[in-house]
Formats: C-alpha cells, sequence, structure tokens
C-alpha cells in the first residue's frame, strides 16, 4: 500500500523508544492536574510562576470578549489588526525596554518569520548546537548558509566569526535558556562577539521571560545587555501563563518584518482577548519578586538534592532541571513508574535531545510546596 511505509517508521519509533502519545488533561493547568482522570503532581509544565489560571488573567481575557469579541477575522495588514495589539506591543516594549515590539501567534511562527525576513540565501547563520527546533527551521527557511557551534563555547565561536568575510548578512542566534539542559547561554561573550565582528545577535527568551532580571524582562534584563541583543524573540505561553510570542526591537526591525515576515503576514491576528490577558501578565510579573524567589529556592533545593542521590542534572541553573538517563527505553519506564506514584515527568529522547542524552525533564513552579518536592524525591529514590 502506498502508506505501508508510515506503519513501519511508527513501529521503527517505538523499538528505539521514540514513539510518542497525547496525554490528555481533564482540568487548568497547574501543580496538580488531572491526567487521563487521574490526579497527579505535576513536574512537567513550562508554567513557571503559576499564572496559566490566574484569575486577574482569565478576567483579563473574558472582559476583552466582551469588548471585542473572539476572533479577529482578517491578518492584521487587512482589518485584523485591533487596538489591543498596539496597546499590548506598546506595553511589552516598555517592559522590554526596546523601541518596539511586534507579536506573532506563536513561538515557532515567530522564530520562522523572524530569521526566514531578516536572512537569505547569501547570508549566514550561527547557531547554538542546542538551539530550539523552530529556530533551526527558521533558517533552514531562509536559505542562508548555517554554521553550528558546539554548545555554549565562545573559542569555537569566535574562530568561525574570524573566517567570515567582513560584510555580508550574519546573525548569531541563540536561547538564553535553553529548554532542554536548563543552562544559560553566554551571552555577554555573545554580543562582545557580534559586536567584533558585525553580526547582529538574536536572542530567545522563552524560558527566561518572566523569570529572569529585577523586572523579569530575561536574561539581556539580567546582564545589563539591553540595547546590544538586536532581536529579542519570546513567547507568552511559558512564565507568562499565556499564548502567543513577541519580538522586541529597534522601529526599523518591527516595519521591516510586518512587510516582509511570511508567518506575520499570512496568518489571521492573533485574538483580542490573548493580547489583553498578556497585559495583565506583564503587571503581574513586573510585581513577581516574590514568585521569582521562590521558583530560584525551588530549583536549587532540588538540584542539590538529586546531586546528594547520585542523579547527574547536568548544568541547570535554571527552573528546567534534566536528570540525565541516557537510555530512552529506560527514560520512557522510569517516567512511567513515576506516573504510577502520582508525579508526571516526561521522558525526552532523541531526536529533541542529542542521541544517547535520553532524560527526565523536570520543570519546577513557584507554586510547588516542599512537601511536593520532598514527595518527588522520594520517588525517585527507588528509581
Amino acid at each position: 500500500m502506498k502508506t505501508s511505509y508510515l506503519q513501519q517508521d511508527l513501529q521503527a519509533l517505538e523499538g528505539l523508544g521514540g514513539y510518542r502519545s497525547l496525554k490528555t488533561l481533564d482540568s487548568p493547568q497547574g501543580k496538580e492536574i488531572i491526567l487521563d482522570n487521574k490526579r497527579v503532581l505535576n513536574f512537567s509544565s513550562n508554567d513557571y510562576l503559576g499564572l496559566a489560571n490566574d484569575a486577574r488573567i482569565k478576567r483579563a481575557a473574558i472582559e476583552a470578549i466582551e469588548e471585542y469579541g473572539f476572533g479577529t477575522g482578517a491578518s492584521r495588514l487587512i482589518c485584523g489588526n485591533m487596538s489591543p495589539h498596539d496597546k499590548f506591543e506598546a506595553d511589552l516594549a516598555q517592559f522590554k525596554n526596546t523601541e518596539n515590539a511586534l507579536v506573532y501567534s506563536s513561538g515557532y511562527m515567530a522564530n520562522t518569520g523572524i530569521i526566514s525576513a531578516l536572512m537569505d540565501r547569501h547570508g549566514v547563520v550561527l547557531s547554538d548546537r542546542l538551539n530550539h527546533a523552530s529556530i533551526i527551521d527558521g533558517i533552514i527557511l531562509s536559505r542562508a548558509k548555517l554554521l553550528r557551534y558546539p554548545h555554549a563555547d565562545m573559542q569555537a565561536l569566535r574562530e568561525i566569526l574570524k573566517k567570515l568575510p567582513v560584510t555580508g548578512r550574519k546573525l548569531i542566534v541563540t536561547d538564553t535558556v535553553f529548554s532542554m539542559d536548563g543552562d544559560r547561554a553566554p551571552l555577554k561573550e555573545i554580543v562582545d562577539l557580534a559586536s567584533r565582528y558585525e553580526a547582529m545577535v538574536m536572542v530567545d527568551e522563552a524560558h527566561a521571560f518572566g523569570v529572569l532580571g529585577k523586572r523579569g524582562s530575561g536574561l539581556v534584563e539580567e546582564l545589563a545587555l539591553e540595547g546590544r541583543a538586536d532581536i529579542q524573540m519570546g513567547t507568552l505561553s511559558k512564565a507568562a501563563g499565556c499564548f502567543g510570542a513577541y519580538v522586541c526591537g529597534t522601529k526599523i526591525l518591527r516595519e521591516y518584518l510586518i512587510n516582509k515576515s511570511r508567518s506575520f503576514i499570512y496568518t489571521t491576528a492573533m485574538p483580542p482577548a490573548l493580547c489583553q490577558a498578556a497585559r495583565a501578565a506583564l503587571q503581574i510579573i513586573l510585581k513577581a519578586d516574590q514568585l521569582r524567589r521562590n521558583l530560584q529556592q525551588n530549583s536549587d533545593y532540588l538540584r542539590a538534592k538529586l546531586q546528594a542521590m547520585g542523579f547527574d542534572w547536568m548544568n541547570s541553573s535554571s527552573a528546567i532541571i534534566p536528570v540525565l538517563v541516557k537510555d530512552s527505553l529506560q527514560a520512557v519506564e522510569m517516567s512511567k513508574r513515576l506516573l504510577k506514584k502520582g508525579i508526571f515527568v516526561q521522558a525526552i529522547r532523541p531526536p529533541t535531545v542529542p542521541a544517547g542524552t535520553a532524560r527526565l525533564r523536570l520543570t519546577v513552579t513557584a507554586t510547588h510546596t516542599q512537601e511536593d518536592l520532598d514527595r518527588l524525591l522520594n520517588a525517585f529514590k527507588i528509581m
């Protein structure tokens, strides 16, 4: 049959421990969820500040639906641009301390749309080897030459830059907090190299937005690099508890993307309720010092206890704490055993991570209690 290869490929994935299936939640997102009709402790969500079910954000969305309806009916360049889009982008630019901002419908659309608009087949993109898949896909779509440097290896990045022509489009792109390893990019060194070799810098703040920096703006703020990172992209679906994505930078960057970014131009505008919800989330994040402290304390506590138990959490310095297992089938089995004990931790396997580095990806939130963390640790003792 014409599609017989589909079943064969799926069977091969299953044999390698790479087969995936959907799990269904029957509850709001939170530290406790009802998963496949069972109440479990959740250590797999990116809802770092516990805002996904926050009453203030829900209320903002409901009020926006009452005022503006739900759907936008068109792309923003046709007749889908509504005042909540403009207001949120103004708030976001102020929050990120940039000239302008532009909202995208998802992080994937933002990364593919930004990179493919800014670069062309004559350009070169230098990408950290552990960057998110959406970044890689954006580079492929741009047709630029892709040069990967070993993860966080600044000497390797320097050597690549030294060999490139002085002129031409050059872009260094990196996650600020890496989604599967939980470590941080050496961003100060990256922007220094970019300045020396006349390259643009694009950062993906998806897992830093709301979490890092005094105001929760991200790693760029925490390292006082505002004005030196040319393109700041991030998502609203993690610490902000909402949905969508953004890019922040200069006025001309925004105008260029409005005119050249296909994933912005050729899609229906994001519903105004999402913009109003995100505006409410921004106000919460600005005052979330205690939540950020709770998150850091929970993360540090879990890392220390896991290390004492002999587990390798790699180089995590964030709320993302990978527990290295290496073997995919073993990682899947460990995840199943934890779920039987009422704890949900996803196994992450290739191709999401490199071969031989399958892991359990723990994500901590500010709302987890010490009792929650100890329950998780006790379950790990019998792994």
